[in-house]
């Protein structure tokens, strides 16, 4: 799906996907050392069970328990992504806006259930800051990402809250917030916020982007009305294990670990970026998400020589309000990092060629 320009079908993931084995994965915003071996060994326990349909009960519970909601509140995604066409399809939206540049799925989403989308872009020169002002007033359906992918970008939850009002409903997906240390400006967990729903996604921190898997905490009217359009069974048995197994505590202890651990690795990755600032490149900022966005001139055809080098980056052109000359990069460890920075140290040199 192609507007202004703007491949809104384009992922990460088709960077790597016909060599991907060659390249070391810079473009895919999830965790290279996933899934850890005790929920490969609990989603393969589950296997036993797979005679039987889906029973989506325990994990509903646990989730809700995790988020301390009632499970009314709750529903099961197959993926963040799912997510994303139930509210395209159930709500019945007359003014949806959609906050960029950010995850281009929700616009598709929207644009395929046969509605018109309006964009609300944010600009660099304000750091893809929210301006809640900018949103139009009439807008019934809002959507946002936080942090935001690509930008990195964490918005005050307060900021966010400025949205929401009397009927309009406010999404807000929240696919990269457990890897921010505290999940500090999570809106999940809130009841007082009219209209919002939070999306929440298994998929990145743990490596489960193969077994899809995410939920959508909203209110219980809003959580019937997209259970309605989904299929029966949408969850698969594995799917289920997986998300009980993550709202546990030592799952909970160990993604908070990691949100530290990423913290530290997008310093080192900036800190390395920032060398380059003499070559015109620009660390979109402050990150806080597990990925940053970097322009620099002729990104295009680094990011080809880049390719060359055995190194997958994320081109920045598909997102609305961005263009050739940005790119997103995923945070891996310092020696992945030591080794791409070298490798774009000679792509940088090569292309001023």
């Amino acid at each position: 799906m192609h507007t202004d320009g703007h491949d809104l079908r384009h992922h990460g993931d088709a960077e790597v996907r016909d060599d991907g084995s060659a390249l070391v994965d810079l473009a895919v915003n999830v965790r290279a050392d996933t899934p850890p071996r005790w929920l490969r060994e609990r989603v393969a326990a589950s296997l036993t069970g797979l005679a039987a349909y889906p029973d989506g009960r325990a994990a509903r519970a646990a989730v809700a328990a995790r988020h301390g909601l009632p499970v009314e509140r709750v529903l099961l995604t197959a993926g963040a992504a799912e997510a994303f066409v139930l509210l395209a399809r159930a709500l019945k939206a007359r003014h949806p806006v959609v906050v960029h540049p950010q995850f281009t799925e929700p616009e598709a989403a929207l644009r395929d259930a046969g509605h018109s989308v309006d964009r609300v872009v944010l600009r660099e020169e304000d750091g893809f800051r929210l301006d809640p002002s900018a949103v139009p007033e009439d807008a019934d359906l809002v959507v946002i990402g936080n942090p935001t992918n690509p930008t990195s970008v964490l918005h005050p939850a307060r900021t966010i809250v400025r949205l929401a009002r009397a009927g309009r409903t406010l999404v807000v997906d929240e696919a990269f917030m457990d890897a921010v240390p505290g999940e500090r400006e999570t809106l999940a967990g809130r009841t007082d916020v009219p209209g919002l729903v939070v999306l929440r996604s298994l998929t990145k921190t743990w490596g489960l982007a193969g077994l899809r898997i995410g939920y959508v905490l909203a209110a219980p009217e809003t959580i019937t009305e997209l259970g309605r359009s989904q299929p029966l069974w949408p969850v698969s048995t594995p799917a289920l294990a997986a998300a009980e197994a993550c709202m546990g505590a030592q799952a909970l202890a160990e993604a908070g670990h990691a949100a530290h651990r990423i913290a530290a690795d997008r310093a080192h990755l900036v800190a390395g970026l920032e060398e380059f600032a003499s070559d015109g490149l620009r660390v979109a900022g402050p990150a806080e998400g597990p990925f940053v966005l970097v322009r620099l001139p002729g990104a295009a055809t680094v990011r080809r020589r880049l390719r060359d080098a055995g190194f997958a980056v994320r081109r920045g052109d598909t997102f609305p309000g961005l263009g050739e000359e940005w790119l997103r990069l995923a945070v891996r460890d310092r020696v992945t990092v030591n080794g791409f920075l070298q490798a774009l140290d000679r792509a940088v040199t090569s292309a001023g060629r």
